[in-house]
C-alpha cells in the first residue's frame, strides 16, 4: 500500500482514506486510551499529568466510529457512484464533525503541552506522547484532505470527478 493519496480519482480516494485512515485511527485510539489511564493512574497528582486526557480520547472512539461510518456506508459509496443530488447534506454534516474533531484536537494538545513530554518522563508517558503526536498529525491529514481536497468536488461550486 502506498501512503500516496490518489487525489485526481474521488472513487480512489475513498479508498485511500479508509485503508490509510480509518484503520489507522481504530488502531491508534484504544491503545492511547489505555496509556492514557495508565499515566494518569501512576502518576496522579504529578502537575504534568494530562488529567482527564483518557477521558476525551475514550470520547473520541465512539464519536470518530460513528462518524467514519457513515462515510463509509452512506457518503463515500455516494461518491464512488458519482455524487448524487443532496450529497451535500452529508458533505455539511461530516463537516461539522471534523470541526468537533478540531475542538478535541485543540484539548489533547493543551492537556498535553504540545504534546510536550516533561523532564524525567517515564516509558509510558513517552510513548503515549509519541502516538498521540502521530494520531493528531494522522486526524489532521485526514480532515485536511477530506475537507480541501475530497469534499469540494461534490459541493456547489466544485467539480465532480469520481
Amino acid at each position: 500500500m502506498t501512503d500516496t493519496a490518489p487525489l485526481q480519482d474521488a472513487a480512489e480516494l475513498t479508498r485511500h482514506i479508509e485503508t490509510r485512515y480509518h484503520a489507522r485511527h481504530r488502531e491508534q485510539l484504544p491503545a492511547l486510551v489505555q496509556l492514557a489511564e495508565r499515566v494518569e493512574s501512576v502518576h496522579f497528582g504529578d502537575d504534568n499529568v494530562p488529567e482527564g486526557l483518557s477521558d476525551l480520547l475514550r470520547g473520541m472512539i465512539g464519536a470518530m466510529e460513528v462518524h467514519m461510518k457513515k462515510e463509509e456506508l452512506i457518503l463515500f459509496p455516494a461518491i464512488r457512484k458519482g455524487g448524487a443530488p443532496g450529497i451535500e447534506n452529508p458533505i455539511a454534516v461530516m463537516r461539522a464533525d471534523h470541526d468537533d474533531h478540531a475542538a478535541e484536537v485543540a484539548e489533547i494538545r493543551r492537556l498535553t503541552g504540545g504534546p510536550a513530554l516533561p523532564a524525567g518522563a517515564c516509558r509510558t508517558w513517552s510513548a503515549l506522547y509519541d502516538g498521540l503526536a502521530e494520531f493528531l498529525t494522522d486526524l489532521e491529514d485526514h480532515m485536511r484532505l477530506e475537507n480541501e481536497v475530497l469534499f469540494p468536488q461534490f459541493e456547489p461550486g466544485g467539480r465532480a470527478r469520481g
